[in-house]
C-alpha cells in the first residue's frame, strides 16, 4: 500500500430482511447501501405506490420477502421471494404488495429523477 493512500473504512454488515420487521409504515424506502453511482434501496410495502417512471435510469427489483406485483401499462408481472426484474429507463410502472406485505431490494442510479403520472 502507498504511503499516501487514503485507509480504507471496515465494512458494516447490513440486513435488510432484518432491520424491514420493525417497521409498521404503509410505505417505506430508504437507502441501505451506495455502490460507485448506484444505490441499494429497501421498500417496505403494505401499500401501493404510484404511477411513475425514472427517465434517465433503470431499476432493478430483487424480491426478499412476500410478494410484489409491477403493473405496467399494458401487462403486471408478479416477483416472489428471490424473484428480480428489470424495468427499463422511460417505462411507465406502479407496484404493490400482492398479499399484506412485501420486502424488496431496487438498485438503481442514485438521484435518479422519478417523475409522477
Amino acid at each position: 500500500m502507498s504511503e499516501t493512500a487514503e485507509p480504507t473504512l471496515a465494512p458494516s454488515i447490513v440486513n435488510p430482511l432484518q432491520d424491514s420487521r420493525s417497521i409498521a409504515e404503509d410505505y417505506h424506502n430508504r437507502q441501505v447501501a451506495a455502490v460507485n453511482d448506484h444505490e441499494i434501496r429497501m421498500s417496505v410495502m403494505t401499500a401501493g405506490f404510484a404511477w411513475h417512471s425514472h427517465p434517465e435510469s433503470d431499476e432493478t427489483f430483487l424480491v426478499i420477502d412476500g410478494e410484489l406485483v409491477i403493473e405496467f401499462q399494458d401487462r403486471e408481472v408478479v416477483l416472489g421471494k428471490g424473484d428480480m426484474l428489470t424495468v427499463p429507463k422511460g417505462a411507465v410502472h406502479r407496484t404493490r404488495p400482492l398479499g399484506p406485505r412485501s420486502v424488496n431490494l431496487t438498485f438503481e442510479q442514485r438521484d435518479a429523477l422519478t417523475t409522477f403520472l
